[in-house]
């Protein structure tokens, strides 16, 4: 029979005693809602870019910003996860870089 470590952390409490205990948590509850709608109206634009996006950016192929990445000659580039992931202003900043003339 395996045992579910996490039944060790709940405990049965009568109606009683729930209906009696402080209500501490739906105060913090409640306080973190009216934060949340305070922000609602906020919109966020996606801050990052995939490959896809940057090679149409740049006009290269995606083979291209991959050997880029191997060897270390290209845009910035971070990893989430397995995904790699472009910022937009960095890709830009770069591409102002590489001006002759």
């Amino acid at each position: 029979m395996t045992r579910n470590p996490l039944r060790a952390h709940f405990a049965v409490v009568s109606a009683d005693e729930v209906r009696t205990r402080p209500r501490r948590f739906a105060l913090a509850h409640a306080t973190h809602l009216s934060s949340m709608e305070a922000h609602a109206h906020v919109e966020v634009e996606p801050a990052f870019l995939t490959q896809a996006e940057v090679a149409v950016l740049l006009g290269v192929p995606e083979r291209t910003l991959e050997g880029w990445r191997l060897t270390k000659c290209g845009p910035p580039w971070l990893k989430l996860g397995r995904h790699v992931k472009y910022d937009g202003d960095d890709v830009l900043a770069w591409a102002r870089e590489q001006r002759h003339g």
